[in-house]
């Protein structure tokens, strides 16, 4: 005889046992930019991406299972290719790929008896950053406006802590980079990720047609070491030649002494001031 379960502890179950498989990844944060969006994952694979391009202006990222992510990556992949040949290029949005995973993830969660084990954001670029978009779905299709930034994946919340701390408005590329590299160290403060751990892309509104681009390892190194150095010179506290003189930290020089004047060299100054004066006379 088979045992009752009931719809309520049913679905408790499948939310606790994805969200377990989901914390055992390691975490993505997504965060607007004065120029764009930025994706970082903390991932050392070269060849197992968890951030890709879907469509000219929007971008893909997620946590969890590789093979199951990965399925939804290549339905969405031809969702927009799709839409994008039978009407126009501009139809296809973040809005409408957001609500196509929503009703999978959904369909998946309540109809199996095993729920995807992602988390995923979908997120479209536009042309100021008030028209950006960013959706967090997850693993039952929950569907999230995100403004700012995003934590999923790994310690969320403590990532997600970290960046609500550190993160502002406009930042620049390589500060928007360094706050989320020091939100994902939240982690594990032990721990400091270099650039060959790190996957990073942006979706660049400057640029043409293709908005997408990846970072390479030493672009990625670049823009740290350029942020990191940024701060020493703000603590300079100054500009142009105090703040150089706090920069390098320069003692004060003592003045340097008059030299002594010797008896003879007394004597002929005497003789010179005597003989002047009986010229004048």
């Amino acid at each position: 005889m088979p045992f009752y379960v009931s719809p309520e502890q049913q679905m408790k179950d499948k939310a606790d046992y994805a969200r377990k498989g989901i914390a055992r990844g390691r975490s993505v944060v997504v965060l607007q930019y004065d120029d764009g969006i930025l994706f970082v994952a903390d991932n050392p694979s070269r060849a197992l991406h968890k951030i890709s391009e879907i469509y000219d202006r929007i971008a893909f990222a997620a946590v969890g299972k590789y093979n199951e992510f990965e399925n939804l990556r290549l339905g969405g992949v031809r969702y927009a290719d799709i839409n994008g040949y039978q009407y126009d290029r501009r139809d296809v949005t973040a809005r409408g790929l957001a609500n196509v995973y929503a009703q999978s993830l959904g369909t998946i969660f309540t109809e199996t008896n095993k729920p995807y084990e992602v988390e995923i954001v979908v997120a479209e670029v536009g042309d100021a950053a008030e028209t950006d978009q960013i959706y967090r779905l997850t693993f039952d299709g929950s569907v999230a406006d995100e403004h700012g930034y995003v934590a999923m994946g790994g310690q969320a919340e403590s990532v997600a802590q970290s960046l609500k701390d550190g993160y502002r408005e406009g930042s620049s590329l390589a500060a928007a980079l360094r706050t989320a590299v020091r939100a994902l160290e939240a982690q594990d403060s032990e721990r400091r990720l270099e650039a060959t751990s790190l996957e990073v892309a942006v979706l660049d509104r400057n640029r043409e047609h293709r908005l997408f681009k990846r970072l390479t390892a030493a672009r990625i190194g670049d823009l740290l070491s350029a942020d990191e150095a940024a701060p020493g010179a703000g603590d300079a506290g100054g500009t142009g030649a105090d703040a150089d003189d706090d920069l390098l930290d320069l003692p004060d020089l003592p003045e340097t002494p008059k030299s002594a004047e010797s008896p003879k060299d007394a004597e002929g100054s005497a003789e010179g001031s005597k003989d002047a004066g009986e010229d004048e006379n």
